[in-house]
């Protein structure tokens, strides 16, 4: 079963789309999977061959969704998370809106915040309401505690999945 993934900017402006393989759910939300060569599109309908295999986690509980890539050449970073509004699943369409903040790790494990000036501009410009940027900002900072202490799901779960998933070509 394929799910749409549906990004868009503040205010309904599309940012990224694609197509993914539902692989499962389970209390950590709902396991969807992109592989390497898949068309990422963009909101001004570019399109993009994704480098790598990758899982990604609509969380059951957070305004977040997390991508877990495989270990390429193609990409330093082993976790991705983008900050959102609460994501939700409609009629096997995912949407979320991207808040710019995104809180990465990489292979090395070094673990760090993305696009802190692109959030601050677009508060001014999009006029995010105060508890949205609050919100945003304080689910940025637990998760790169998260990310820095090695915590489930980001870990050996995320991992697991994308294994299994590997696994079954």
């Amino acid at each position: 079963m394929t799910v749409d993934v549906r990004f868009t900017k503040w205010g309904g402006r599309r940012h990224w789309e694609c197509e993914l393989e539902r692989l499962g759910e389970d209390g950590f939300g709902v396991w969807l999977g992109g592989r390497k060569g898949i068309s990422m599109r963009r909101g001004d309908g570019r399109h993009f061959p994704q480098g790598h295999d990758f899982v990604m986690l609509v969380p059951a509980e957070g305004d977040w969704i997390a991508s877990v890539n495989a270990p390429t050449e193609h990409t330093s970073i082993a976790v991705y998370i983008d900050i959102t509004d609460r994501p939700r699943i409609d009629g096997g369409v995912v949407h979320a809106c991207d808040l710019d903040l995104d809180v990465i790790r990489k292979w090395d494990g070094s673990v760090l915040v993305l696009d802190e000036d692109e959030f601050a501009e677009h508060q001014v410009r999009y006029g995010y309401p105060p508890e949205v940027v609050a919100a945003a900002r304080a689910t940025c900072d637990e998760l790169f505690t998260r990310l820095s202490a090695e915590v489930q799901p980001f870990e050996t779960e995320a991992r697991r999945r994308l294994d299994d998933w590997a696994a079954e070509r």
